[in-house]
């Protein structure tokens, strides 16, 4: 059996947030990302839907995966979400995340994120600035 974390890109090895998610990297291409986490017990709020700060990073880390698609290490210089339908524990949800627009050092990205059924929990729209800092070493 091969090692799912073996194939990722170094950032995503080391993105222990992600992880301790149980997010699954199912698309890593330039311009483009899904990835997919399912709902837990332990991810649920006050009113046993999914909390909403969950769902925005499942979305995030998307878009994080989108924008850094070369050398450069690129962050977010802001992001905004649209909730529109709550989700329970045991759903599987899925964000599929595109580039829009990228100039020198900014960029646009999209992050649709879905249930299992297709409908659609959230659209999440961020924005990318890329800087001069290095990538962490890989043992680090």
């Amino acid at each position: 059996m091969t090692d799912p974390v073996a194939d990722l890109r170094p950032m995503m090895r080391r993105d222990r947030a992600a992880s301790a998610l149980g997010m699954r990297v199912e698309v890593d291409e330039p311009g483009r990302a899904v990835v997919s986490m399912t709902v837990r017990e332990d991810m649920l709020n006050g009113f046993d839907i999914t909390h909403g700060g969950l769902v925005f990073a499942l979305a995030d880390t998307t878009f994080a995966i989108v924008c850094n698609e070369d050398e450069k290490v690129t962050v977010a210089a802001g992001a905004d979400i649209t909730f529109l339908k709550s989700t329970r524990a045991g759903q599987v949800l899925t964000a599929a995340g595109a580039r829009r627009a990228r100039n020198g050092r900014t960029g646009l990205y999209d992050v649709t994120v879905t249930d299992e059924t297709g409908d659609i929990v959230a659209e999440f729209r961020g924005r990318s600035i890329t800087t001069n800092r290095p990538f962490p070493e890989e043992n680090s």
